[in-house]
């Protein structure tokens, strides 16, 4: 951490960082799948659980979830998504969130996930 700026960054690297942590608040960038063969419910899952790891490693947890904007390459996959958030997704701790159709990075790629959480006191 810095003394002078008060952030943290975990997992530092030359074109980003993937958690940045400011005044016990988390900052995770886009996660995405590493298996891009999965369909959108695996790509989901796997995305998730990269969002549970990094808030476990920034003492935070999903319950603790302030905001998540979800991206997904194609809205008539919308309901394959929602079935595996709905089940991962802590229920009385539901963020706001936002759902965009959106052109990802790889053509390979359903859904990237970006999250905002407070940590843990």
């Amino acid at each position: 951490m810095s003394a002078d700026s008060g952030v943290q960054r975990l997992h530092v690297g030359a074109r980003l960082s993937e958690v940045a942590i400011h005044q016990k608040v988390v900052y995770l960038a886009g996660q995405i799948a590493d298996d891009t063969s999965a369909d959108m419910a695996g790509q989901t899952r796997e995305v998730l659980g990269h969002i549970d790891r990094l808030l476990g490693e920034a003492n935070s947890d999903k319950t603790l979830l302030l905001s998540v904007t979800i991206f997904v390459r194609d809205m008539r996959l919308f309901g394959q998504m929602n079935a595996v958030w709905d089940a991962w997704v802590a229920p009385g701790h539901t963020p706001p969130r936002a759902t965009v159709e959106a052109r990802l990075a790889k053509d390979d790629l359903l859904v990237e996930i970006m999250a905002v959480a407070a940590q843990r006191s």
